[in-house]
């Protein structure tokens, strides 16, 4: 079962959310529920790209290199 939560947003915030609500045609819980499920996933991909760039086991490309590669098709 869904639980609910609550948050205090600036009235500019709300005004926004409405907007986007009313032009989306889907209610404001619907909205912020979306948009919190994408900022996470967008999180989540952030967080493994940062753990990869960290990993020294991870190859790191040199872009000249690569570029030279790709334009160098004959």
């Amino acid at each position: 079962m869904p639980q609910q939560v609550t948050a205090r947003l600036p009235d500019p915030v709300v005004e926004a959310l409405d907007a986007t609500a009313r032009e989306l045609r889907r209610s404001r819980a619907e909205v912020i529920r979306l948009a919190v499920e994408r900022y996470l996933e967008d999180f989540d991909d952030l967080s493994i790209a940062v753990d990869r760039l960290r990993d020294p086991a991870d190859p790191v490309l040199d872009w000249d290199r690569v570029r030279r590669e790709l334009l160098d098709t004959d």
